[in-house]
């Protein structure tokens, strides 16, 4: 699959070049202005790499790295004018994994890219990692860098809808996944186990709208 690559940078001429060249290798490419919508597009899209200026009007790049680092490991390029070592280690120590100072060759920045997603060690196994992490062994799911306090099946039940988003399942297949040695379940079992969800969700966020009701079809994460 290609490569979603998110560019936050504020000046034109230098976002283009990168889109140009990103697209030129086949690359898909999203591109914002401000540290703000870049950590929103993280939280909703899915994202393999970003590229961030330094030097944003609404925040440093620096800011908005520790931020994604809160909830996302995504792999993050700095890009700067600055060229001090002390500016390069303080990227490097927040989560970055390079940093390219301007003026700079944008075919660079793209192989560097390429170099950074091919060691494979912050490959995502699905898109809503930037939301949510799974942790298999203590049978617990952050969101939003917090963790939830689930219940077995609610555990389950959002384990299936996190690994698979957008996909549509049936009650009745939720039931089939989740409730696989219950001795008996009702299709209103899972719409109680929703609306439970939904409300520990946006204890978190009260403005997310994560698991979708489709009417007549069933839930799914993200539309």
């Amino acid at each position: 699959m290609k490569p979603h690559i998110l560019i936050i940078e504020d000046e034109p001429a230098i976002a283009e070049t990168l889109l140009y060249a990103c697209n030129e290798v086949g690359m898909l490419t999203t591109y914002c202005t401000l540290g703000q919508v870049g950590i929103q597009t993280l939280k909703t899209q899915a994202i393999d790499f970003v590229v961030l200026d330094v030097g944003l009007p609404d925040m440093s790049g620096f800011d908005v790295c520790k931020q994604l680092r809160v909830f996302s490991s995504v792999p993050i390029l700095f890009l700067t004018a600055r060229n001090h070592e002390i500016d390069r280690i303080v990227g490097l120590e927040i989560g970055a994994d390079d940093y390219v100072t301007k003026p700079f060759s944008p075919r660079e920045v793209v192989a560097r890219i390429g170099a950074i997603l091919r060691r494979g060690h912050h490959t995502h196994t699905n898109p809503s990692r930037a939301e949510f992490e799974i942790d298999e062994m203590q049978r617990r799911i952050q969101f939003l860098g917090h963790y939830l306090t689930l219940t077995r099946y609610e555990f389950l039940l959002l384990k299936v809808l996190v690994t698979s988003p957008k996909r549509v399942y049936s009650r009745d297949q939720l039931m089939d996944l989740v409730w696989i040695d219950a001795d008996e379940t009702l299709e209103r079992t899972v719409d109680a186990h929703i609306k439970t969800l939904r409300r520990k969700l946006r204890s978190i966020d009260p403005n997310t709208h994560t698991i979708i009701t489709h009417r007549g079809m069933g839930y799914s994460l993200y539309a």
